[in-house]
């Protein structure tokens, strides 16, 4: 399926909200190894010896890279853990995204983790707290897709984008 594919109709619909979220799961661990890789290649340019050290620039570098890869995959119409799962990411009249729609997706997406980081910042909570909070908001995030007429997650209706059930190709 080519990334420039115009999708209409039934097939704009909405993936359900739990294949939705094991990909959200998958990509996950996906991005942890891009994160580990990230991680070593900002530590090893700025010669960071401590994990707490640069602290600050190791995340914008993650921010950075993170972006470029949902930008450049989003650009695409998926992900790898958007092709296992068969979503595709689209804008509202089916066609592939722009890179600047990719990158305006990319940033509206962390209301899924800015509202609780912000509350945890004026908070002394141990790790599992902040777990439980960030979970916790990841769950009511995803619950409230429920009451968008369309099923999509907000991030995605603010963006102009959303995600739908890709077929696989045919060989």
């Amino acid at each position: 399926m080519s990334a420039h594919l115009e999708v209409t109709g039934a097939a704009l619909r909405a993936p359900s909200l739990r294949r939705r979220m094991a990909c959200w799961i998958y990509e996950g661990l996906l991005l942890f190894a891009v994160m580990f890789m990230a991680g070593y290649l900002f530590s090893t340019l700025s010669q960071t010896r401590h994990a707490l050290d640069n602290r600050h620039g190791l995340q914008a570098f993650l921010f950075l890279i993170f972006g470029i890869y949902f930008t450049w995959f989003g650009h695409k119409g998926q992900t790898l853990a958007m092709k296992t799962w068969r979503i595709r990411v689209v804008d509202t009249s089916g066609h592939a995204l722009t890179q600047a729609r990719a990158l305006w997706r990319y940033c509206l997406s962390w209301v899924w983790f800015l509202p609780p980081l912000i509350l945890i910042s004026g908070l002394s909570l141990s790790g599992a707290e902040t777990l439980w909070l960030l979970l916790g908001w990841a769950c009511v995030w995803a619950v409230l897709s429920r009451f968008q007429p369309e099923g999509q997650f907000w991030h995605d209706i603010w963006a102009g984008t959303r995600l739908i059930h890709s077929e696989p190709l045919s060989r």
